[in-house]
């Protein structure tokens, strides 16, 4: 389990404003999965203050439209302002650990904006307490492993041209999406031109059917890390039935959305590694349950994106440093995604693939570029106490 001394780190604060905005960042090239593509990343930040004037920047990872999730950015939007936000201002908040409970209560679902408070919340401890944000999760690592996530391409050459370039860059881990049509000779391609030692997955995003079942066990042949969500989301008990015909292991993403999830998902056998994104599973309480779930069963957990800016970088960093977060995870540096990201420094990785943890800067471990953001901006918001009143 994951533990830490409260009395050393944590103190009481109450946050008095936040500050929503809404920002359009244009990806460096198209990006691709089984459910659509897009060019440019809506993206919505919040900016949480303190009544001592301390703030700290956090993300929803929400997207433009339900087709990874049923949230987007609207939906957010709306559960932000009137149901969740509301309850958080102006409480005395007197750890970290207590704000997913404020936020659940009488409101069901709602995960990825309720991560966003949540998550600010911890970088806000993290801020006040003057300690790296990695130090107050329980971060072990000084460095994280770091995967490259390519996206759906239109012919095998193209996939193997792209992902040699990132074996070339230093990524520990390579990860192919796919979809019907896209995958077998894709994968086949991949695998001869980069040899049997390459560390290489795919991932589905829930583009298959149970009815798939032989089909994709002809992905066994090519000695994957794993496939990740082969079926639809929330289908556990159909990942453990094609499981039992895999020898590749079943990787689970979409399926598992909190604690009890990852506990039912071990339990029937519906995969043995969970992807952890933060957003997905409510923010870092659940997620360091769901980790700690994972370490006491003895499989391992990896930290996936969702093409966040650097802002939403910067927790899933921190959160990939804990202990058993193993394999290299979606972790890719600013210039794979954006020509300029919102963040100072940007992220970068080094030449053997590594990402290296903030552990030296106190909070979250970037500062945000407030002029490019708000050149950026297409909508904004603010609640204060008073709003609240």
């Amino acid at each position: 389990m994951i533990t830490m001394n409260t009395n050393d780190h944590e103190k009481k604060f109450r946050i008095v404003r936040v500050n929503l905005r809404q920002i359009e960042l244009p990806l460096v090239e198209r990006f691709a999965i089984s459910s659509g593509w897009i060019e440019s990343r809506a993206i919505l930040l919040l900016e949480l203050e303190d009544e001592t004037g301390a703030h700290v920047w956090s993300e929803c990872v929400a997207g433009d439209l339900p087709n990874y999730s049923p949230e987007t950015i609207d939906t957010a939007w709306l559960a932000l302002r009137e149901w969740l936000l509301p309850r958080i201002l102006g409480t005395e908040i007197e750890t970290p650990h207590l704000v997913t409970d404020l936020l659940d209560k009488g409101v069901t679902g709602h995960h990825m904006a309720k991560a966003a408070i949540e998550m600010g919340c911890w970088g806000l401890a993290a801020e006040i307490a003057k300690v790296s944000l990695s130090q107050l999760l329980g971060g072990t690592r000084k460095h994280v492993a770091t995967g490259i996530s390519i996206g759906l391409q239109d012919s095998p050459n193209i996939l193997v041209e792209k992902a040699e370039a990132a074996v070339a860059a230093g990524y520990r881990k390579i990860k192919l999406k796919i979809s019907p049509g896209s995958d077998i000779d894709y994968v086949a391609a991949v695998r001869e031109a980069l040899g049997s030692n390459q560390p290489l997955s795919v991932d589905a995003n829930a583009a298959y059917t149970l009815d798939d079942r032989d089909h994709l066990a002809e992905l066994d042949a090519f000695d994957l890390i794993m496939i990740e969500q082969p079926l639809a989301a929330g289908d556990l008990w159909r990942h453990a039935e094609l499981q039992k015909q895999l020898t590749t292991p079943i990787c689970i993403d979409e399926s598992v959305v909190d604690p009890a999830s990852a506990e039912d998902m071990l339990a029937m056998g519906a995969g043995t590694i969970i992807n952890i994104k933060p957003g997905r599973v409510g923010g870092f309480h659940n997620a360091r349950r769901i980790h700690d779930i994972a370490k006491q069963a003895g499989h391992p957990v990896w930290c996936g994106g969702m093409l966040e800016s650097g802002i939403g970088r910067a927790y899933n960093v921190a959160l990939a440093s804990l202990p058993n977060f193993d394999i290299p995870g979606d972790l890719s540096p600013s210039k794979r995604y954006w020509e300029q990201d919102v963040v100072t420094p940007e992220w970068t990785m080094n030449s053997d693939g590594f990402v290296s943890v903030p552990l030296e800067r106190v909070g979250i471990g970037v500062d945000p570029d407030r002029d490019r953001i708000e050149d950026l901006t297409t909508r904004s918001d603010s609640m204060t106490t008073a709003t609240n009143a």
